[in-house]
């Protein structure tokens, strides 16, 4: 959704997105947008207050939030945004991308093995508890 026209961009014709706007599209609130951009991690143009996000800036949230949904620390989002470029072949940025993606995989595998235990632990107990109060009945 672009409510903001040429017009709200001045001198740009670039497609531009307000804070709103991405908000509703990627269901986050304004001041996760906010944070973001305190952090280094999306830098929406300013006229007046009003914050004009472009379409490099819309992707990168996209990326932000794939990554943070896979459990990546925005500095390890922020280090592999931060390597991309615009005419290179960003082959850093996708080495240093597969890097940090294969060492969450192993830790996310290593949690899912810890829950499988869990749950499996759980289990166990609630049918012997199931039993004791079977045998109280």
């Amino acid at each position: 959704m672009n409510t903001a026209t040429q017009a709200d961009t001045l001198e740009s014709p670039e497609e531009t997105y307000r804070i709103g706007d991405l908000s509703n599209e990627f269901d986050v609130t304004l001041r996760t947008l906010r944070f973001y951009e305190d952090k280094g991690l999306l830098s929406p143009r300013r006229i007046g207050n009003t914050r004009l996000y472009s379409r490099a800036d819309r992707g990168r949230l996209k990326l932000i939030l794939l990554g943070k949904r896979v459990g990546l620390s925005l500095l390890d989002i922020k280090e592999i945004l931060d390597l991309y470029e615009p005419n290179g072949d960003n082959r850093r940025q996708i080495t240093v991308a597969i890097e940090k993606g294969t060492e969450q995989m192993e830790i996310l595998r290593k949690q899912r093995e810890e829950v499988e235990q869990a749950i499996g632990e759980l289990d166990e107990t609630l049918v012997k508890l199931k039993e004791q109060l079977s045998a109280l009945a």
